[in-house]
């Protein structure tokens, strides 16, 4: 494209560029703003932009700890007028979130009025609620005036914003942080502020020194307990990156007559009460939960979550491990440490690095405070000294001051003062010139000559700076030491949970008919018992099971599903499509239906097939396992107990071959192996049996054949066979 200007009527010139590029610099001044002014932390205070102004803005409002409420609608206005020119409810939403204990470990607002609860609630609108700063923030801006950070101009240029708070607390690790930027994003848990500071201490004391020694773990405002062991915190706070496994505290109160319920008492962190209830009715509704009777919420302002056990011999752990596996009860917080730099640079950094950056930020203020403080001294002093010349030759000033037509330039010429001296002489009050007015200013030289030593000294030795910030970092551990909330528990132990064992162990009768309806009734029903079905619909299996089983329904796709006895529909009506208890497909059938015992022979239409373990069968999953793998047009025929060492195969050429059992693989899943080997047509039957006691068959009629010398048939596996016994089947099935 050209890039020739083009002047415009009104003075302006337009240039002609390529989409993309003008596209790809938008876009990458969009990111930028996105990544630097909005969503990532600075690690020097832990703050994002809004929450930077929105403190500020409060500051300048003077409402400090000890001071009034105002209307947050007045600190909303402020800051979107001077400093954040973007929505009020943006802005808002930040202030509210500062203000919440649930959500802030060390809130640094302090709110009147509705400012929401850990059910989710939202918040008062902003004419309503009140609100100042907390010690913390007072903490976080202290000596703010004292040019111990940069400044710059806001967004019109009227007036000015910090670029980072002087920060005397930990916020960034103490309350944590998180937001989504554009290609990367942070997450940030809360810690305990006096285990972070004895850690900065430490980091002071030796570079190398062992953090987790003094950082148990995340601490969560809403408590909970951390279920992570001592190596995976380790890595985690090493590289930046990992998750922190954490759940609810509960207790057990015992009732009358051995009765007894669990009562939560505490919930993972960012999990909202209200929809962690309205989860667990959902799954009680839907029989997901087995061994939960009911759930209340009994909670004021302090969480209380009654759990009641659908049966008194439920082991309390028992029960909350299947709700921690089902439900909210248990969460991962993702640990990504993702933040700007002191150059503004986004990079994820370990734990050490972030108290590092946040140590350097604190002995720059350090420094700059200092020098800030010698200046204003060097001031007060050259004013003082002045002062004390007046005293040493009073009436001579008098004079000059009476008689001289230019004062100052006498009294600067006379005694050698400099301009400043000279008009502040000139403007002393009348009552500053008594003794003990001279006395008292004395003092004040020698007290802050005093002062100004001592600050040259600690300017001039970095070994004092950094004694001096270990002793502010104790101070600050000492104002805000206040016990874990988060209760470290290291890995959670291993509760083998089997619900079977709590339900009611009852005999039953598993029907499935030819065209697929499935239902349970009552007790071991006869071989000859009646049984009704759908006008064109028969029987097809029939298994006596107990309510505590599982079953294995083996279908032609090779995939078997596994149901729960006591799931199956009851009575004497036609039950339910197996098809909507599973997911099997439209051309699926099923072949067989039992209880995994053992091993099982598994044979194809093509002839092949292998030998299964019983718990390879079973699969918790809706859409079952495909154990069986089938090629072209072959679907899976067999799924029968391989009981015996010999296996005998009939083909639909009427064929018979018998082999040893040992000669078929034992496999997890797959296509299997020859069975036997076919001209034309498949694989009709099989049957593994003891060659001890023959093979039997059933004739027509009922009656039952066996036949005990098979050397005619007797082969290897893949073989072709030899034809039928006479008296065998028509339909070549045993």
């Amino acid at each position: 494209m050209s890039d020739d200007l083009t002047t415009l009527p009104g003075g302006g010139a337009t240039a002609d560029t390529s989409l993309a590029e003008a596209l790809s610099e938008r876009y990458l001044a969009y990111a930028l703003s996105t990544i630097t002014a909005r969503s990532l932390p600075d690690v020097r205070d832990g703050m994002k932009p809004v929450h930077r102004r929105v403190l500020w803005a409060m500051h300048q409002l003077k409402l400090d700890p000890g001071s009034g409420f105002k209307k947050c609608a007045r600190v909303v206005g402020d800051v979107m007028g001077k400093y954040h020119p973007h929505g009020d409810s943006s802005i808002y939403e930040a202030l509210v979130r500062l203000a919440q204990d649930f959500a802030s470990r060390y809130p640094l607002v302090e709110g009147q009025g509705n400012f929401g609860n850990i059910d989710g609630d939202n918040a008062a609108a902003m004419r309503y609620t009140e609100s100042r700063l907390t010690a913390v923030a007072a903490a976080m801006l202290a000596n703010i005036d004292e040019d111990t950070v940069d400044f710059r101009s806001t967004y019109d240029g009227e007036d000015r914003e910090p670029l980072v708070l002087p920060s005397a607390f930990p916020n960034l690790l103490a309350n944590g942080a998180s937001g989504i930027a554009v290609g990367m994003a942070t997450n940030i848990p809360p810690h305990n502020a006096a285990e972070l500071c004895r850690a900065a201490i430490a980091l002071i004391e030796d570079p190398n020194a062992d953090l987790m020694a003094h950082v148990k773990g995340p601490d969560f405002p809403t408590g909970g307990v951390l279920m992570e062991g001592p190596e995976a915190l380790r890595e985690a706070y090493e590289s930046g990156r990992g998750s922190f496994r954490t759940r609810a505290r509960w207790e057990v109160e015992k009732g009358k007559n051995g009765t007894w319920h669990v009562v939560v008492t505490e919930i993972p962190y960012q999990v909202q009460k209200a929809r962690l209830i309205e989860q667990m009715a959902l799954l009680l509704d839907e029989k997901k939960l087995p061994l939960l009777g009911d759930v209340r919420d009994e909670s004021t302002d302090v969480v209380r979550v009654v759990l009641e056990p659908k049966n008194r011999n439920v082991e309390p752990a028992v029960l909350m491990e299947t709700l921690f596996r089902a439900t909210q009860l248990e969460s991962r917080f993702s640990l990504n440490m993702n933040v700007l730099d002191a150059t503004r640079t986004p990079r994820v950094m370990s734990l050490r690095e972030a108290l590092r950056c946040w140590l350097d930020h604190r002995h720059e203020v350090l420094v700059r405070r200092s020098n800030h403080r010698l200046a204003a001294i060097a001031r007060r002093l050259e004013i003082l000294e002045g002062y004390l010349i007046v005293y040493l030759n009073l009436d001579e000033v008098i004079r000059i001051v009476r008689e001289e037509d230019e004062p100052r330039a006498a009294l600067m010429a006379t005694f050698s003062l400099t301009e400043v001296q000279a008009e502040a002489i000139l403007n002393m009050r009348l009552r500053s010139l008594r003794k003990l007015e001279e006395m008292e200013i004395r003092r004040e030289h020698d007290k802050l000559s005093r002062e100004k030593r001592g600050l040259e000294t600690l300017l001039g030795s970095e070994a004092k700076r950094w004694a001096a910030l270990a002793k502010e970092i104790g101070e600050t551990a000492a104002k805000f030491d206040e016990p874990r909330r988060t209760r470290v528990e290291g890995d959670a132990p291993v509760v083998v949970v089997d619900e079977t064992a709590f339900l009611e162990r009852e005999p039953i009768t598993i029907i499935l008919s030819e065209k697929g309806w499935l239902r349970a009734q009552k007790g071991h029903l006869p071989p000859d018992a009646e049984l009704r079905f759908k006008e064109g619909d028969s029987l097809a299996f029939a298994l006596h099971a107990e309510t505590t089983d599982r079953v294995v329904v083996f279908t032609t796709s090779g995939r078997a599903f596994t149901l729960k006895a006591d799931t199956i529909p009851r009575g004497r009506g036609d039950g339910q499509p197996l098809r909507l208890v599973v997911e099997m497909g439209n051309e699926d059938a099923p072949i067989a239906l039992f209880k995994p015992e053992g091993r099982y022979l598994l044979a194809a239409s093509d002839g092949k097939g292998f030998v299964v373990e019983a718990e390879e069968l079973l699969a918790e999953k809706r859409t079952g396992k495909q154990v069986m793998n089938l090629e072209g047009a072959a679907r899976a025929v067999l799924c029968a107990p391989a009981t015996g060492d010999m296996v005998a195969v009939v083909g639909d050429n009427r064929k018979l071959l018998i082999f040893p059992l040992e000669q078929v693989p034992v496999l997890g899943r797959g296509r299997g192996v020859q069975l036997q080997s076919y001209k034309d047509g498949g694989l009709a039957d099989a049957k593994v049996f003891p060659a001890a006691e023959g093979l039997t068959w059933q004739q027509p009629g009922g009656r039952t054949r066996t036949e005990s010398d098979l050397t005619p048939w007797r082969g290897n596996r893949a073989g072709a066979g030899k034809v039928l016994p006479h008296g065998f089947p028509k339909n070549g099935k045993f």
